[in-house]
């Protein structure tokens, strides 16, 4: 199979070992820049380039899309699907978990156990949030934010109050969430393949940090 990475990072370790994993079971493994893809966007023969070269004879696409770059990533792999490329992650899945809001919807949907989670737009809902969760101590979260960039714990209600007037004064859509003590800074995280989870990891957070 000619197996085609997306990533914009071909140094990683993470696609290293994905192109290790590949040529290891006999397939060819090409690593493509995200952002050096430009689409051909026709109802008859939808194509991508790459370097000036039509990117042609894929079996399968791995993304490995970036978070700053997402909106661009999802085209992209929108467009493989077009082309009836099988994709590994497909569009859909990739938007659905950079949008935390939508993620934490549908995890609501589906009975999945999370913090309580509120989220507002003017800032007269502000008492009525925080009480919400639960009170103080809580975690306040920009809806943009990865790797923990952008989470605070309020330890007061003064101080959620003053925080989540900041963010909303910026304009900033913010989650503000219930704030777990028990976990003492970690959390577990699973890979579910249909219903079943076949792989999980801990992740402590360094001492005096909280989960995030």
């Amino acid at each position: 199979m000619k197996i085609g990475i997306l990533s914009q990072f071909p140094q990683l370790y993470s696609t290293q070992r994905l192109v290790a994993a590949c040529e290891a079971r006999g397939h060819e493994a090409v690593v493509i820049n995200t952002l050096n893809c430009y689409m051909n966007i026709n109802s008859i023969k939808p194509s991508i380039h790459y370097e000036g070269e039509e990117l042609v004879g894929f079996d399968a696409i791995i993304p490995r899309i970036h978070a700053s770059v997402t909106f661009y990533g999802c085209a992209v792999v929108r467009q493989f699907e077009m082309m009836g490329v099988f994709v590994a992650n497909d569009s859909i899945s990739i938007a659905r978990s950079r949008d935390k809001l939508r993620a934490l919807q549908l995890l609501s949907r589906k009975g999945i156990g999370m913090p309580i989670t509120g989220f507002a737009n003017k800032p007269n809902d502000i008492p009525d949030l925080i009480n919400m969760v639960g009170g103080a101590p809580l975690v306040i979260k920009l809806l943009e934010g990865t790797q923990g960039i952008g989470v605070v714990l309020a330890e007061t209600k003064t101080a959620a109050e003053s925080v989540i007037e900041a963010f909303l004064g910026l304009k900033a859509n913010i989650l503000v969430q219930e704030y777990i003590k028990e976990s003492n800074g970690s959390d577990i995280r699973c890979f579910v393949v249909g219903d079943k989870v076949v792989a999980s990891m801990k992740r402590q957070g360094p001492e005096g940090d909280f989960s995030l």
